[in-house]
């Protein structure tokens, strides 16, 4: 019957040889996809909370405060009460993000850490830079700001820059010391205590031009990453409600620029000036 002979006829083709090894090698790399997927997995990542290939509009996440701000004086109306995370797409444009890489490429180019991570501090004299890259940082500051002012509901004039503001580039190159492991989780307010709310512009892109980096909230049993993507600004409250670290690079260069504001006017610094 028709029944009997469709049985036979696939167990006469997988006797064929070359289709039997197609069979072989098609799991093989099943297999493979799936350790690969099972290793990306011990480290606790379980959700990403932003693909590189996706077009984020708007997406925030809000978390319980962490007690960090209470050793801190309190600014009413801007000291976190609403804590969370949140990343876009849609505030500074790649074109933007290309421009302010070209000026990290020169400036890092002039010096770094020979380690894989370097950093430039916007602030530090060491940065030469036209009045162009200063206007056109002052704009992209002024949006990152009024974007976290609207997700914590809170006025973009309580906020202050403040320092350190810097680029980042991380590369696949072995650590030579200490300030070179940059993938130790930490808490900003920890590390630098003016930072109330901090932020990222990602200024090249997972998986085109670097691979591992990403940046990971630490979240017990469900860690939340984000994929860079030239462009794509993730921020977030400074508190340990957002514990993260950044995953090691495996290849290529990865460059980001760090912009976090503090509520205190105290730890205020103005914009890098022409000089």
């Amino acid at each position: 019957t028709k029944k009997d002979r469709a049985p036979r006829e696939v167990q006469r083709l997988w006797q064929r040889p070359w289709l039997r090894t197609a069979g072989l090698g098609a799991g093989l790399v099943l297999t493979a996809l799936l350790l690969w997927s099972s290793l990306g997995a011990e480290d606790g990542v379980a959700e990403v909370l932003a693909r590189r290939g996706e077009v984020v509009v708007g997406r925030f996440i809000e978390v319980p405060c962490s007690e960090d701000y209470d050793s801190h004086r309190r600014f009413e109306g801007c000291t976190p009460r609403k804590c969370g995370r949140g990343v876009t797409d849609v505030v500074i444009t790649r074109e933007e993000a290309e421009q302010i890489r070209s000026i990290a490429e020169k400036g890092l180019s002039l010096g770094g850490s020979d380690g894989g991570a370097s950093i430039l501090d916007l602030h530090s004299g060491a940065l030469s830079v036209g009045k162009h890259f200063v206007n056109l940082y002052r704009e992209v500051r002024q949006k990152v700001q009024l974007t976290i002012a609207e997700a914590f509901g809170i006025s973009a004039s309580s906020l202050h820059l403040t320092k350190p503001t810097f680029f980042s580039r991380i590369n696949s190159t072995e650590a030579r010391t200490a300030h070179d492991e940059y993938w130790h989780a930490h808490v900003d307010k920890v590390t630098y205590g003016s930072f109330d709310y901090t932020s990222l512009l990602y200024l090249s892109d997972y998986l085109e031009d670097f691979g591992g980096g990403r940046f990971v909230f630490m979240e017990e049993g469900a860690n939340k990453t984000v994929e860079p993507r030239a462009g794509r600004v993730s921020f977030f409250t400074s508190g340990s409600e957002n514990l993260h670290r950044v995953e090691k690079v495996h290849w290529g260069t990865r460059y980001a620029i760090t912009i976090a504001f503090s509520c205190n006017p105290d730890h205020g610094i103005e914009d890098p000036a022409f000089p």
